[in-house]
């Protein structure tokens, strides 16, 4: 009898050590990480006042001389075309400008790049957003949402409301991943005063 108690003692405690270890193997399977992405909303359009630069001051980019410029005329006033950039003439000094909307010409620059966005084939060149009219090129504001792999190499970063983000021709943009590959989605717009 009293190998009938060892017996039953020892598959006792075998029987509670299975389901011990059973125990602890389901609970680790049950284990869920969950992480929480969170996507800043778009900002639409906000004041040049709620905007602040990393680097205070703007640099004016100004030259004496233009090489290979060419004229460009719009709307009764001349800007000067040269190295793929926009200038003005202020006091003896050709002035770098970003055209406002509106803004037509009559050929792309050669290193524009197509964007699709939705229903809208924009052509983007030096971070100025084109749409085609006629046989003409007319600088518009991009759909909120529109991605581009890449911005001008004198981008600024900004931060509006605590949020960092990219400015180039008073257009925002967020940094994202898309499908793997670094990319920059249009969030909105400063208005200029």
């Amino acid at each position: 009898m009293k190998n009938n108690y060892k017996i039953i003692a020892i598959l006792g405690v075998f029987l509670l050590t299975g389901i011990t270890e059973i125990t602890a193997q389901t609970k680790t399977t049950k284990k869920v990480v969950t992480k929480q992405v969170t996507k800043k909303e778009s900002i639409k359009r906000v004041p040049t006042s709620k905007v602040v630069y990393k680097t205070p001051k703007s640099k004016t980019v100004t030259v004496r001389t233009l090489p290979n410029k060419t004229i460009v005329k719009n709307n009764g006033q001349n800007y000067y075309y040269s190295n793929n950039k926009y200038y003005t003439y202020s006091q003896g000094h050709y002035v770098n400008i970003m055209p406002k909307v509106g803004f037509r010409i009559q050929t792309l620059a050669p290193n524009y790049k197509k964007v699709n966005y939705q229903n809208h084939i924009y052509f983007q060149s030096q971070g100025m957003f084109y749409v085609q009219i006629g046989n003409e090129y007319e600088v518009v504001d991009p759909e909120i949402g529109t991605i581009v792999y890449e911005l001008p190499s004198d981008y600024e970063k900004v931060t509006i409301n605590g949020q960092t983000y990219y400015e180039y021709g008073n257009i925002l943009y967020e940094k994202i991943q898309d499908n793997g590959t670094r990319a920059y989605e249009v969030v909105g717009f400063i208005d200029a005063n």
